[in-house]
């Protein structure tokens, strides 16, 4: 006799998750994956177009921000809290990259890069951990740092120390919030193929870039988006503080 087939509720089934940056890349493959694993999603992004068609595709709510303004930034990230219900899970994966040499990097240079990359996160996390209080529940933050906050890295210093302040955030964050059950953890992706760097990538930069991993090739936006399903699921409910490295073993540590 056959045996019946088990079947496997969605392991984020009914969760509520906020993502940043999410009409396409990293962040976009991540609403993507949490979606397909049951979670309800809503998308901040600039991008209009491409955000409200990913947000519509997934079944989700797009809102459209500027993380550059602090106020604009606390305002979509309520709406979007409001419009799903509450908020489980909060990811913030919108970031910029800019390459430039340390001596040329100017003021403005400085201010815009940690404005979108490091100061937005604080402003959605605020937004997010007060409406988690007050709902009186638990809940999970996943901030997307990079290997240049472990590493650094040529020409982009400003980004590097960008994303370093992340880890760190989201450290301090783990510590604050983790008595009332909030995990925080950020994760380093390695060279990831994404649009944002293609305009600065040759076919020369992938084959050289690829020989630095043992696996011996660069990351897709789903290698990412694997994990941070993971840490949005109850199977990472003790894991918090961390800063994980998602870089086909370029950085170890």
């Amino acid at each position: 006799m056959n045996a019946s087939p088990v079947t496997t509720p969605a392991r984020l089934a009914g969760l509520r998750v906020v993502v940043t940056g999410g009409a396409r890349g990293i962040g976009g493959e991540i609403a993507a994956r949490v979606a397909s694993e049951g979670a309800r999603v809503a998308i901040l992004d600039r991008l209009v177009a491409e955000g409200t068609a990913h947000a519509g595709a997934l079944g989700g709510t797009f809102h459209e921000v500027d993380l550059v303004d602090p106020d604009a930034t606390a305002a979509a990230t309520t709406a979007a809290i409001d419009a799903l219900g509450g908020v489980d899970v909060l990811v913030n994966s919108a970031g910029i990259l800019q390459l430039k040499p340390l001596l040329d990097v100017t003021v403005a240079d400085w201010n815009r890069m940690f404005s979108i990359n490091t100061r937005a996160m604080l402003t959605t996390m605020q937004v997010a951990v007060r409406r988690m209080m007050a709902d009186g529940h638990p809940g999970k933050i996943i901030n997307l740092a990079s290997m240049a906050a472990k590493k650094g890295g040529t020409n982009e210093g400003h980004y590097a120390a960008s994303k370093a302040a992340v880890v760190a955030l989201t450290r301090a964050a783990a510590l604050e919030w983790g008595c009332h059950g909030i995990t925080a953890n950020s994760l380093c992706p390695g060279y990831i193929l994404t649009d944002m760097g293609a305009a600065t990538r040759t076919d020369e930069d992938v084959a050289t870039w690829s020989t630095y991993s043992p696996l011996g090739r660069l990351g897709q936006a789903a290698d990412v988006a694997g994990v941070a399903a993971f840490l949005a699921s109850a199977d990472a409910d003790y894991l918090t503080g961390q800063a994980i490295n998602v870089t086909g073993g370029m950085v170890m540590h």
